[in-house]
């Protein structure tokens, strides 16, 4: 890239950005951390208290009308598929930033590119009747994602998708989890941008055309065809993207309109903003500097992007809904880490995205996650803390372990999982059930709820106790057809997102040569973990129905359960999490992916425990699966330190996906005053985090307040009421009921 002399860039340092795409690069050079406390920090000005009270006034709306205010039945969503859509149209002269996915707030977009099924039954769920043209055209005359993949499963995909001993596969949606480096379109412009990936095609396919190269030829086009696209859409507010921003306000603009350029074409299942706050903070402290902004003015331009973050909708179905509750678009946003430096990228703008939580109250979008160390800054560390616990709206991840993974500019791309910015994406690919593996391994293959053979039909266990060497043996080749089974179902689905709903906004802010990461999933750990701690330290006798089927078990003695800092459960779960990623490793994986895994399940716990029976460990048929790696519920016994260390044991480079942790702390349990609550939670992550632990959930609350909002939701105090669960957060009223009776049954830890 040739260099750029930009009035944009007066003041900014440095010289290799500047002749390649390379904003880390730029970060470093320009960047100021902030190692003071929140004390600068402003409130709301008048503007966003306006435009928050318009918006919480539709937010209510919405929940009065089951959960969706309007829906698009008659365009199909494009970058510039809408006219302009504000808040409120008396105040649109306050929004700061703008852009809506519709032309209208919380206005669901109709998107079929995924699957004309799943946009058609979104729409009728909530009373919509979709333009019958539409569904004509993405019926009769262009295939869907959704359509090809179920033309190529296979029987045996069908069976293990149908009994849900893999679910959650983005077969019927978008994959998402792919974060466009949306900064930049602030650094550069989009006719950069444009000039670059055209470079880039012009160097592909110089020789024999091959497969691979005529795929990237076409991809490409479609890249730069969205590029343009987005310049288009932005004109639509009035605003010319195509050279770079100028100062805070426009750096701010024009990274939001990259992130809306991807949730206007796309509807993944997470849509996350990625790692933009040092980078934004550049801006804002050079106009700060030169007097062109005050600290409020820029905190104003934070809450808009923010309240920006907290509209994103999509069109869901019921499976949806049922898998993940409570309306989450993950639109994870990440503050802090250190660089590889040792300087911390702790920024005033990191403060500023928090302060959003008081200004505007708690929220569970943008899904805000702390990449956490000992060695942050003091007082940034406190502040979080303190946001936590009035707020349960915070996450934290170990930057000390992501780091060496990852480097030091990487992005949160779904709830736990990480991707290097701009460099990288990675192929979602939801969760296996080990738990109903294991029930396999017992039963040879023969579905415990169904009854139906859908593992290979391997000689089953018929002895009256369980022996743990029979048991292991049988569920270690049971893990092997499962794992393989599980990745060729994944192989299918991304070769066909490919093909039929490929990710070209976002791709388009990727680096061509992308290094791609393939995800897979864990659902079940601790109910595997317990269930072969029962067999092998307890006697753990086999209940058959009249068909032979193991469908209960009886135990008789104790056993060590994980979660309380024991070995002999806890290197169960270190063996199980090995063995499969080993398992799964063995399989080829499209496009030269790297085989990853996770222990996440979101809030699908619920749906998969209806699917499963009844376990070893004692837990029964139906009842939902302990979420993440979390302990099996009950199972903790000896507080929060000890079931943090069980997870502490399980290694990071092994669940490069990411090892969902969620804890729910008695505020008691933390001190009698809010300095105490600060240090003690500040002192419980110091210590978790330095052990190399990943991933940390906080809640701060009593059941009883759980109890009370569910019974009252209409209550004032209850609309924003947010808490994190596995991997993200969420409005506790808008959980179904099963999803908060399931919450409620979780560990509420006492005491430390």
């Amino acid at each position: 890239m040739a260099m750029l002399e930009s009035q944009a860039w007066e003041g900014f340092e440095g010289r290799q950005w500047k002749e390649e795409i390379n904003v880390r690069d730029f970060i470093q050079k320009n960047y100021t951390p902030y190692t003071g406390d929140e004390s600068f920090l402003a409130g709301p000005t008048d503007a966003t208290n306006k435009l928050w009270g318009a918006l919480q006034k539709l937010q209510k709306e919405e929940r009065a009308k089951g959960g969706v205010l309007d829906m698009d039945t008659d365009i199909v969503s494009s970058l510039t598929s809408h006219g302009p859509g504000y808040i409120d149209e008396s105040l649109k002269d306050l929004e700061q930033i703008v852009g809506l996915q519709t032309d209208k707030p919380l206005k669901r977009a109709f998107m079929p590119y995924g699957g004309i099924n799943m946009a058609k039954q979104s729409c009728e769920m909530y009373g919509y009747t979709p333009n019958p043209e539409l569904i004509k055209i993405f019926t009769e005359y262009h295939k869907t994602h959704n359509q090809a993949v179920f033309d190529a499963y296979t029987p045996e995909m069908r069976a293990i998708r149908k009994n849900k001993i893999v679910t959650g596969l983005p077969d019927t949606y978008g994959r998402g989890r792919i974060v466009g480096d949306y900064r930049r379109v602030a650094l550069y412009g989009i006719d950069t941008l444009i000039q670059e990936k055209e470079k880039d095609k012009a160097n592909c396919g110089c020789g024999v055309m091959t497969d691979d190269i005529i795929r990237q030829r076409e991809e490409l086009q479609m890249q730069i065809n969205a590029l343009k696209g987005m310049k288009e859409m932005a004109q639509i507010y009035g605003y010319d993207i195509s050279k770079p921003a100028t100062n805070a306000k426009e750096a701010i603009q024009w990274t939001y309109f990259g992130y809306l350029a991807a949730i206007k074409t796309q509807n993944g299942a997470a849509m996350s903003i990625g790692r933009v706050t040092t980078f934004l903070d550049i801006y804002i402290e050079r106009d700060l500097k030169n007097g062109v902004i005050t600290e409020e003015q820029a905190q104003e331009l934070v809450d808009h992007m923010t309240m920006k973050f907290r509209m994103v909708k999509f069109a869901r179905i019921q499976s949806y809904n049922e898998l993940f509750s409570g309306d989450p678009v993950w639109a994870t946003l990440d503050l802090a880490g250190i660089g590889v430096d040792g300087r911390p990228l702790v920024t005033k703008t990191d403060f500023r995205f928090l302060h959003t939580l008081e200004n505007m109250g708690p929220s569970p979008e943008p899904n805000i996650t702390v990449l956490y160390s000992s060695a942050l800054p003091e007082a940034f560390k406190q502040y979080s803390a303190k946001i936590s616990i009035l707020t349960s709206s915070v996450q934290y991840e170990n930057d000390d372990a992501m780091k060496p993974v990852w480097g030091d500019d990487y992005a949160i791309c779904c709830c736990v999982s990480a991707t290097q910015t701009g460099k990288e994406m990675q192929f979602f690919g939801a969760r296996a059930n080990l738990a109903k593996c294991l029930l396999y391994a017992i039963n040879g293959g023969m579905d415990e709820k169904s009854k139906t053979q859908v593992g290979p039909a391997y000689q089953p266990i018929t002895s009256e106790y369980l022996d743990y060497d029979e048991v292991i043996k049988k569920y270690d080749v049971m893990m092997d057809w499962l794992a393989g089974a599980y990745v060729n179902v994944l192989n299918l689905i991304q070769y066909m997102h490919d093909k039929y709903y490929y990710e070209a906004a976002q791709l388009a802010l990727i680096d061509t040569e992308v290094r791609r990461t393939f995800a897979t999933g864990i659902a079940g750990f601790s109910h595997v973990i317990d269930s072969l701690s029962a067999i092998k330290y307890a006697k753990v006798k086999v209940v058959r129905d009249e068909d032979g089927l193991a469908v209960d078990y009886e135990i008789e003695g104790d056993f060590p359960r994980y979660g309380n800092d024991d070995d002999r459960a806890d290197e169960i779960g270190v063996w199980l999490l090995k063995t499969f990623l080993e398992k799964v490793k063995k399989n080829h994986t499209y496009r030269n992916s790297e085989p990853t895994t996770s222990i996440l399940t979101i809030t699908s716990n619920v749906v998969y425990g209806k699917a499963t029976g009844a376990m070893p460990d004692g837990r029964k048929a139906g009842e939902p699966l302990s979420p993440g790696a979390n302990p099996s519920y009950g199972a903790e016994k000896n507080g929060l330190v000890a079931s943090l260390n069980s997870l502490t044991k399980l290694p990071y480079e092994w669940a490069l996906d990411g090892i969902s942790n969620t804890q729910t702390i008695n505020p008691s349990a933390l001190g009698n005053n809010d300095e105490d609550r600060k240090n003690n939670l500040v002192q419980v992550m110091d210590g978790y985090f330095d052990q190399g632990a990943h991933h940390l959930n906080v809640n701060v609350f009593g059941k009883e307040k759980l109890i009370d909002a569910m019974e009252h939701p209409e209550k004032e105090e209850y609309a924003n009421f947010t808490i994190r669960v596995s991997g993200y957060a969420v409005k506790f009223i808008d959980l179904t009921k099963e999803q908060q009776m399931d919450v409620i049954a979780r560990t509420c830890h006492g005491e430390l």
